[in-house]
């Protein structure tokens, strides 16, 4: 965790520019475009990446679909996942992500400007509320980053257990499922030190909804669940 403080330590400055810009940007959000606030996310990204000495290595970029909207379902490791997929992902995409981490500094803004939906745990309607809004938004074309593990633990390069729960949106829209294999990923936040660090995102070929759609939501994130880890063991054990 070390370099998580250390990184809000001498981003300061940054931090207090990008709450300010955004909170403005979201005052009319209508006048910027998706591609110009995910620019500006990216950018953010980008600084801290730099401050905090971390690099990313991206596979697999041929694998997204060309056109459309879809899902995103990584595993999870740490705090540094979302921004290691969203360096990597040249076109707009955003965030499912739960309500009470998105109430931290920052954060809240990060999600503001990527236009990215609030999940509360503890109430099950507003779940299914927040799906059905996912579900729409992916038909109608955007991308979203969804993490099927829930949270993370220190898991590391281990996979916890999948919700299906986080695939009833991919049924409902029709939409391509796109897994991701994150390598590394916990190293950034969740280990000491302030050395240089590297992380692997790799995109894995997508389930398009002719390959899932006889299948339940457990059927499905089983395969995901075992795309993924094979893509890990394979580039663990070289």
């Amino acid at each position: 965790m070390f370099r998580f403080y250390f990184c809000i330590f001498i981003s300061f400055p940054l931090i207090i520019y990008y709450i300010v810009k955004i909170r403005i940007m979201m005052i009319n959000p209508d006048r910027y475009s998706e591609e110009y606030r995910y620019g500006v996310a990216r950018n953010m990204v980008r600084r801290v990446m730099k401050n905090s000495r971390i690099t990313t290595k991206c596979y697999g970029l041929e694998n997204l679909p060309s056109e459309g909207g879809y899902i995103i379902t990584p595993n999870h490791q740490g705090k540094f996942d979302a921004l290691g997929i969203i360096y990597s992902h040249d076109a707009p995409c955003s965030i499912v992500i739960d309500r009470k981490t998105a109430k931290m500094e920052l954060t809240h803004e990060f999600i503001d400007v990527l236009g990215g939906i609030r999940i509360n745990r503890d109430d099950n309607r507003q779940q299914i509320e927040a799906i059905k809004k996912l579900s729409e938004e992916v038909k109608n074309g955007k991308r979203f980053i969804i993490f099927p593990e829930g949270g993370y633990t220190d898991n590391k390069n281990h996979l916890q257990s999948f919700m299906p729960g986080a695939f009833k949106a991919a049924l409902w829209s029709q939409v391509p499922i796109v897994p991701v294999a994150l390598i590394d990923s916990y190293k950034p936040f969740g280990e000491g030190g302030y050395k240089p660090v590297e992380t692997q995102v790799h995109f894995l070929k997508p389930l398009y909804y002719e390959d899932y759609k006889d299948l339940k939501t457990k059927e499905i994130a089983e395969i995901v669940k075992k795309n993924i880890e094979n893509k890990i063991n394979e580039i663990c054990k070289q």
